[in-house]
């Protein structure tokens, strides 16, 4: 029996939903990794100290940032797709050495530090749930993502791990939980309030820096070239040039990446304003007292909830950070077989510098710094060497003897430059303030 018309025209749309959907899902890949692992311990400490300390007067930031991250994020995509190279490859061969080993140390002194930062915040907080010490837990944790990416995969890991980040939802939840007043939810949303002090430029610079890294500049090219070589293409000539289907998908990827990672930030803020800074809680020290930002929501259960969600973003960041200064030593160098889907055996030297950066990162904790102040100051740090190497990113992606035709649009170019700008005059801002 054939189906009605009336059922046939039902179904179509259906069907095209479907279709839709599933092409979709398709496109995602490294943008929507980076976008999860953007919101690494450092971002969530970040978000919650602005929250608590600003209530719903830093809103407005995420609004500011999210153009910015996705023209930044897209312009390092479009520079791996189309020339075939990661970002460190690219700036060997059309700058001087030095240009490109100042640009590497930078980018890795930032990353280990900021390893440090995220182990201590995994540690601090699985302390809260289990006891124990802090430098036991972050041994615990670099052995684990060490052997974890010697026996496995990066991509296997993220099957696994990225489902610990689904906790942080729970501040979304959280956040209409806490009744916020939404009318000043909106006009601290859409209207900036800027105080010109020196702890909330370190706050605002914390949050630029955090989102817009530049750890994750280099991740992203390397992944486009990492997704052509699991297409079999092998050589630097075999993955040079992208159609524009390529990348109009690598598009869809990054935006949707850095749209999820933007919206975490902005109920992360909204959350921890609503509740803690509501009441009183304008200084965060310990991840105890971030977590209580959750109780709402979870009751007795928050402080797992939140070491849940901190102990995931972890697992995903650290080998994001380590993997690109591995990246970065591995472009200035020439070093072939250089990706965390190469095998231990087949890439010793690109394993050895990930197991070195976050042995050092360990070190840190050794000092007895307090953890909560090792995230924000690693955003921070990120903050400050991010406006270089942006400049940078948009000159060598508006290049014709880089990018052929497939130089950036000036819509693109715009944005790029206004990121730039602004994270200097940040950073600017700050070190005047000292």
């Amino acid at each position: 029996m054939s189906a009605s018309p009336h059922n046939a025209m039902r179904n179509e749309p259906a069907s095209e939903i479907a279709s839709n959907l599933s092409r979709f899902l398709k496109a995602l890949g490294p943008g929507l990794i980076t976008g999860a692992a953007d919101d690494d311990p450092s971002g969530i400490s970040t978000y919650s100290i602005a929250g608590a300390a600003y209530g719903l007067t830093t809103l407005w930031t995420a609004l500011l940032s999210f153009p910015l991250m996705v023209a930044v994020q897209l312009m390092c995509a479009r520079l791996g797709l189309v020339t075939g190279r990661g970002l460190g490859s690219v700036i060997r061969t059309r700058y001087a050495p030095w240009i490109s080993w100042t640009t590497c140390f930078l980018v890795i002194a930032a990353n280990v530090f900021n390893i440090g930062a995220d182990l201590a915040g995994m540690a601090e907080s699985t302390q809260m749930i289990a006891g124990g010490a802090v430098t036991f837990w972050t041994s615990m944790f670099a052995i684990i993502i060490v052997v974890l990416l010697l026996w496995t995969s990066y991509r296997a890991m993220v099957k696994v791990f990225k489902w610990l980040t689904l906790a942080l939802f729970a501040y979304f939840i959280t956040a209409f939980l806490a009744h916020p007043d939404w009318m000043a939810v909106l006009r601290s949303t859409f209207v900036p309030q800027i105080e010109w002090s020196r702890h909330f430029l370190a706050v605002l610079v914390g949050i630029l820096g955090t989102t817009i890294s530049p750890y994750l500049f280099i991740w992203q090219a390397a992944q486009e070239v990492e997704e052509d070589r699991d297409h079999g293409k092998q050589t630097v000539a075999q993955r040079r040039g992208a159609t524009g289907l390529e990348l109009r998908t690598v598009r869809t990827d990054v935006v949707t990446g850095m749209f999820l990672s933007n919206l975490v930030m902005f109920f992360l803020i909204l959350t921890t304003a609503a509740t803690l800074n509501k009441h009183g809680v304008t200084h965060i020290e310990t991840a105890r007292q971030a977590a209580e930002a959750l109780r709402p929501f979870a009751g007795n259960s928050a402080y797992l909830l939140y070491a849940f969600g901190l102990v995931g973003t972890g697992m995903l960041a650290i080998p994001v950070l380590a993997g690109s200064c591995a990246y970065a030593i591995a472009d200035a160098r020439k070093w072939r077989s250089a990706s965390l889907n190469a095998t231990p055996g087949a890439a010793p030297r690109f394993y050895a510098v990930i197991a070195l950066c976050i042995l050092i990162g360990v070190c840190f904790n050794f000092f007895g710094l307090n953890a909560v102040k090792m995230l924000f100051w690693s955003a921070i740090l990120n903050g400050l060497l991010a406006p270089p190497l942006v400049v940078m990113v948009v000159l060598l992606t508006s290049d014709r003897k880089i990018m052929g035709n497939k130089v950036d649009s000036i819509p693109l170019k715009v944005l790029g430059w206004a990121c730039a700008l602004i994270m200097g005059a940040a950073a600017t801002g700050l070190l005047l303030s000292f």
